[in-house]
């Protein structure tokens, strides 16, 4: 170990992070937060650095010929695997599918890989599977290749799922995180907390009085109406799974180098939402969502895109929740119901774990 603390590692590299500081990857590690922000600024990004990475997008964009390919991967390892609304197999076909439509792209074909437990039941994996083949019907996209690997018992949990997908980005568009500018309105295409809200319910024993399901939905179409209607006026696309709301606005802001004000009064939260976050002690805003897409658009096109929005089954309940400024850049603040203004700062621990 070098004399600063750090571990040096057998290339002659020093490790990015103090051994005190975290000698080990956290729970908090995966929660979409401050430190998985730490742990891919500091270890993947210095590992793999390249700009197509540097964006933080939630895919890339290739440029094949003369074809522009969205490419995204993702992985899921919700607990428990089946929850109100939908199971681990459709939220990994709607998961990737809405990461490539992040990126402005139609979604062409998918992948799948299967890492199954010893002694997972094959009727739950048969379930699982055909959930998969209903949702990537839905869509029109096929899952075309995949891979299954099977570790010993006790070291799986069942089943981890890992799906990739590439998408076709139509000529003109050009979607980043890096893309919003002063006086640019944020939207939301529904009201939020829906999807960690009913895993949490099935792990604590809640029950409601109107039944709460998970948000999770494939969310192409809507985004490819929006870019019908408002075109280059649509900035930034991003999705608010892990870490919530709060924690994507955060990223953007930090990217784009600007302000965010939002107005809690404009963000929609069911009311069966807001009180199990009560009784849980949690934040809406930072509770994971897998239905949900945050928008920035330019002024001039904000009421396009929200009448576009809530004419789709998926968008019914879109809200302007604020606007990208000059001021405190970097920072998200938000004016309270009362009238106050506070920070709302990134997630800085694991407030849902293993929630997608």
């Amino acid at each position: 170990m070098s004399s600063d603390g750090r571990e040096k590692l057998s290339s002659g590299a020093h490790c990015p992070i103090p051994i005190s500081e975290y000698p080990t990857v956290t729970l908090a590690h995966g929660g979409g937060g401050r430190m998985t922000q730490m742990l891919i600024e500091r270890f993947f990004l210095r590992s793999f650095d390249n700009p197509q990475l540097e964006l933080l997008h939630d895919g890339a964009i290739v440029d094949v010929e003369t074809l522009r390919l969205a490419f995204s991967t993702d992985s899921f390892v919700i607990s428990p695997l089946f929850f109100p609304g939908g199971d681990i197999g459709s939220l990994a076909i709607h998961g990737t599918i809405n990461d490539l439509a992040r990126c402005g792209a139609k979604p062409l074909a998918l992948s799948a890989g299967f890492i199954l437990e010893e002694g997972f039941e094959m009727a739950k994996l048969w379930r699982i599977t055909q959930s998969m083949r209903a949702a990537a019907q839905q869509v029109g996209v096929p899952v075309i290749t995949g891979d299954t690997k099977v570790v010993d018992r006790g070291k799986g949990d069942g089943v981890f799922i890992n799906t990739t997908g590439i998408g076709l980005v139509a000529e003109g568009v050009s979607i980043s995180p890096r893309a919003a500018r002063p006086g640019d309105v944020v939207l939301v295409n529904g009201s939020i907390g829906e999807h960690g809200i009913a895993v949490m319910s099935v792990r604590e024993g809640l029950e409601f009085e109107t039944a709460l399901e998970s948000d999770s939905a494939p969310l192409h179409d809507l985004v490819s109406e929006v870019i019908r209607a408002v075109g280059g006026e649509l900035r930034v696309l991003r999705d608010p799974t892990r870490g919530g709301l709060a924690s994507a606005l955060n990223e953007i802001a930090a990217q784009a180098g600007v302000g965010i004000r939002l107005d809690e009064t404009s963000i929609p939260v069911k009311d069966e939402v807001r009180g199990a976050c009560e009784i849980l002690g949690l934040d809406p805003l930072y509770v994971a969502n897998e239905g949900k897409c945050l928008l920035i658009v330019a002024r001039s096109a904000a009421e396009r895109a929200l009448e576009t929005m809530r004419a789709h089954p998926h968008g019914r309940e879109a809200a302007v929740i604020g606007q990208i400024v000059d001021e405190h850049p970097g920072k998200v603040f938000l004016r309270s119901r009362i009238g106050g203004t506070r920070v709302v700062d990134m997630l800085s621990g694991e407030q849902l774990p293993r929630i997608c």
